[in-house]
Order: C-alpha cells, then structure tokens, then sequence
C-alpha cells in the first residue's frame, strides 16, 4: 500500500457494495466511516451498486490516486485481504454491481492519469439482509486503522 501511494497528491476512496446483501456492503461501510476525514487531498465516496455514477465526480476531484474498496471472491478464507492490481480485476468475481470494474478504470484513466488500485476482502456471506460477518468486520477495522493512522491522517 504505501508503495502504490509513494507521491502520492490527491486520494479518492471509492466504496462499492451492496449493504442489503451482508459482507458485500463492506465497501460503502467503509466509506462511511473514512468521510469524515476527508480533507482537501483526500475525498471518499460511497458508491453503492452504481460506480459508474461516480465518475464526473471522481474526475473533478482529479485524483492522483485511486482505491476502490470491494468485496471480491478470491477463493480465500473469510476476511482475506488483497491488493489487486487493475490487470488482475478479471480473474475475480466482484460484488454485485453491474459495471465492470475493469471497464470503469479504462475509462477513468483515460480521461485523467491516474493510479488505481482495488482492495478486496473475501466475503463470507452475500445473502439478502445479513449484517457483516465477524471476519470481514476484523479486516475492515485493520483497514480502517491502517488507512487513518499511516496514510490520511
């Protein structure tokens, strides 16, 4: 992480889940609760289901770096964490949205240089009105702290 963020001058957290849908809402939980330390070179957004929706905003902000936090089937145990990098995006099963990953990062990056990089945690469960798992909550509060303590604080 710290070596994808080396220079870097402008964040945007990008949350993409679906909250109804258990561990898949990890990524707008997350968002929700980095929001309140945004600062003029960090902006977070909480994009639901619809990312695709995000990018007018996203390219105003004119990030020099990008990270989508996501939920993203790795054939891990539970709550596993990864940096995927964008040319390996196709070899997961992400979430629940209906845009492709890969196709919305072509397109941000063609409108604006810009570094982007996903953070996935395995699910555990993606059923209809489930609540976080345990394991998902333990990695995104290690997320949490790393994010708030090293690089936007």
């Amino acid at each position: 992480m710290k070596q994808f963020l080396k220079g870097h001058k402008k964040l945007v957290i990008l949350g993409i889940g679906n909250e109804m849908r258990g561990d898949d809402g990890l990524g707008p939980v997350m968002a929700q609760k980095l929001a309140p330390y945004e600062k003029e070179n960090f902006t977070v957004f909480d994009a639901k289901t619809v990312p695709e929706n995000f990018t007018g905003a996203i390219k105003k902000e004119a990030p020099s770096h990008m990270i989508i936090l996501d939920a993203v089937d790795m054939n891990e145990a539970p709550g596993h964490i990864r940096l995927v990098n964008k040319e390996e995006i196709a070899n997961y099963n992400i979430s629940t949205h209906a845009m492709s990953l890969s196709f919305l990062i072509k397109y941000l990056e063609s409108t604006h240089p810009v570094k982007i990089i996903l953070l996935g945690i395995q699910p555990k469960n993606m059923d209809l009105n489930r609540g976080i798992s345990p394991e998902i909550q333990k990695s995104m509060d290690y997320i949490y702290r790393l994010l708030t303590s090293k690089i936007i604080s």
